[in-house]
């Protein structure tokens, strides 16, 4: 690779590098990353002219050592407030701006690299994953593909920009190591644009990466160490297969990272279509008849995460015109999902104690808080008396009226999950065309909002607006949903 220097202003770049492999929109971005200088507002002055987009490194003939001019305009970077604090609560909602919000910064788009900003946008939101990354460190160790370690640390690198970067992202070596890994990734047009690609594919790939490096650490000597990513998005399911010409059944078990949500004429909703797609039908052997025949596979969920993952499958392979296709057809789906209908009866039987915990629970939030409104009204009553009241003839006392040491050790119950998830983020595709249109991020923060993550552009949503997401036409539909696991500690 040629190393240029970049002059802009009344500043030099020496030791920039030019990958020839990748289109010159990617130096573009390593050079906003520099500068500030967005891409669209660059001129750099080469061989012939200005440097294009998609231009071909080979015909512009540049050099090693070479000095490129750079004109454009940076954007401006914020400023401290001239006049006193504001509290974001007391402004109007559309005066907050997206920035107040707390949530992390956008990705440049690449060229046709939408599908990998919204995965990892999504997968971003994911605190635990984002708490593994961080503590990644570990070598490669002999016997192990280097790609895997060098994508795990390349997206460890990346979620820590994205936390602290004010300005959108370039996700320049995080694309350049994914498609050394998955070189399908680095495709391109006749024009030397990146060709569009499936976000699900993408986001696949990047957990079984993650899944063969992230390690979990134990607390002591007798704790064994724990793969992160099946902890967090693993599905046990136990499948029933019953052959169709025969009374022979069997019963099998994996770990899978997705449910897939199956769209046909008789699907409205995303309850129908989790139903349908844990049902199959598959050719395989008789030991009986000895021969192939039809069987019916009907699965059901033994183990649930905290976080659990549904892919609408609405792209699929069109054999008359040998392309993939995408159903349009409109699916809905909630923002709190409950899959207790789907899981086995042990599994159900072991949701029901968590379950009524957390209902429990919930109920005596609503009973605390109309007893905080009833007692704040009966100090106000006494206050208008003139009686007040002292803390200092009040103990603190456990259930059975003792008095707590402290230096009592309380071990924290693990929580347990209930079969209930909450819409955490959701991946959508735009577009009629399978091998076209645009993929959008749309992620919830911890403060409630729920943020639109269009590549470099975050922009804040309303949560009834997030439900519509379910296609249609040439709007946008859900493809993927990350749902998170409520939880009960128990008695």
């Amino acid at each position: 690779m040629p190393t240029v220097s970049v002059k802009w202003q009344k500043q030099v770049f020496t030791g920039v590098e030019i990958d020839t492999e990748q289109v010159p929109y990617v130096f573009k971005c390593q050079l906003y990353d520099l500068t500030g200088v967005p891409p669209e507002r660059q001129k750099i002055t080469v061989k012939g002219g200005l440097l294009k987009d998609d231009g071909d490194w080979e015909n512009l003939g540049v050099k090693e050592g070479q000095r490129l001019m750079l004109m454009g305009t940076a954007d401006e970077i914020p400023k401290a407030p001239e006049k006193g604090p504001v509290f974001i609560e007391d402004l109007p909602e559309d005066e907050q701006g997206t920035a107040a919000l707390g949530h992390t910064a956008g990705l440049v788009n690449l060229g046709n690299t939408c599908y990998m900003n919204s995965t990892v946008q999504c997968l971003h939101s994911v605190p635990e994953l984002r708490l593994a990354l961080k503590e990644y460190s570990a070598a490669v160790g002999t016997g192990i593909d280097p790609l895997l370690h060098s994508l795990t640390a390349a997206t460890r690198d990346l979620f820590g920009e994205l936390d602290k970067s004010l300005r959108p992202v370039a996700p320049i070596h995080f694309l350049t190591v994914l498609q050394k890994k998955y070189p399908q990734f680095a495709q391109q047009t006749n024009h030397g644009l990146y060709m569009q690609q499936d976000a699900e594919e993408c986001w696949t790939q990047l957990l079984y990466v993650l899944s063969q490096r992230l390690q979990s650490v134990p607390q002591d000597e007798e704790e064994v160490t724990n793969p992160v990513v099946e902890h967090l998005f693993g599905i046990e399911l136990k499948s029933f297969i019953k052959c169709a010409e025969s009374a022979e059944e069997s019963s099998e078990s994996e770990t899978v990272y997705t449910l897939k949500c199956h769209i046909s004429s008789e699907v409205n909703h995303l309850h129908e279509g989790l139903k349908q797609g844990l049902k199959s039908e598959l050719e395989k052997t008789s030991p009986i008849l000895g021969h192939s025949t039809l069987h019916v596979k009907e699965s059901h969920i033994n183990k649930l995460p905290p976080y659990l993952t549904v892919q609408f499958v609405c792209f699929f392979w069109k054999r008359e015109s040998n392309q993939k296709a995408k159903i349009l057809r409109k699916v809905g789906y909630p923002l709190v999902l409950d899959v207790f209908d789907f899981c086995t009866e042990e599994l159900r039987a072991k949701l029901k104690g968590p379950r009524k915990v957390y209902q429990e629970t919930e109920d005596a939030k609503v009973g605390l808080k109309k007893k905080e409104k009833e007692g704040a009204e009966g100090v106000k009553a006494l206050q208008n008396l003139g009686t007040s009241t002292s803390d200092e003839n009040v103990e603190m006392v456990d259930d059975a009226g003792q008095h707590p040491s402290s230096s009592e050790k309380v071990c924290a119950p693990e929580p347990e999950v209930t079969g209930i998830y909450d819409l955490v983020a959701v991946l959508t595709h735009k577009g009629r065309s399978a091998d076209s249109g645009h993929y959008v991020a749309w992620v919830k923060q911890d403060s409630g909002k729920w943020i639109e993550f269009d590549d470099e552009q975050p922009i804040l949503q309303k949560e009834e607006d997030i439900t519509r997401l379910s296609g249609g036409g040439d709007w946008h539909m859900a493809y993927i949903c990350l749902y998170k696991a409520r939880v009960a500690l128990p008695h």
